[in-house]
């Protein structure tokens, strides 16, 4: 019986991959709902997120890391600087070059997203789940991350 009592838990696996996946998107779909609707754009967004964790960098680096073609990017970056999201300063060394930052502006108006989002979280564990429940969540979140960086 223990083969067969394998196999069940082994067939019940998809079940349980696409009831994550549909539960995640629904957590992410109500996330992106705390921001504020038309906020940035898909490309938009990456940049910000990378300039964010790699610090300034130029639109051609930009480019290369996003798998779009430089003129792509010159773009998606003059649309935030006219936004005053991302500032340019050349490179003291080569002219030619414009490394590109967040601004401190931008930099507050993440933190601020992100604040919002975390705010709607927390109410709703502390308003949807129980203590013991909360306990479980914090032990599956382990077990997400883990997911997350197969």
């Amino acid at each position: 019986m223990r083969n067969g009592s394998k196999l069940s838990k082994a067939s019940r696996l998809p079940t349980l991959a696409g009831e994550l996946r549909v539960s995640v998107s629904k957590v992410i779909r109500r996330l992106r709902e705390q921001a504020h609707p038309g906020d940035f754009t898909p490309s938009q967004k990456s940049v910000l997120h990378r300039l964010e964790q790699d610090g300034p960098v130029t639109v051609s680096a930009l480019a290369r890391a996003e798998s779009v073609r430089p003129q792509s990017m010159r773009v998606t970056v003059a649309s935030l600087e006219k936004m005053g999201l991302v500032s340019g300063k050349q490179d003291p060394t080569d002219g030619r070059k414009t490394f590109f930052s967040l601004t401190a502006a931008c930099r507050k108006t993440l933190g601020n997203g992100r604040a919002a989002k975390e705010d709607w979280l927390t109410r709703a564990i502390q308003a949807q789940l129980t203590p013991r429940e909360q306990k479980q969540l914090a032990a599956a979140v382990e077990l997400i991350k883990r997911l997350a960086d197969f």
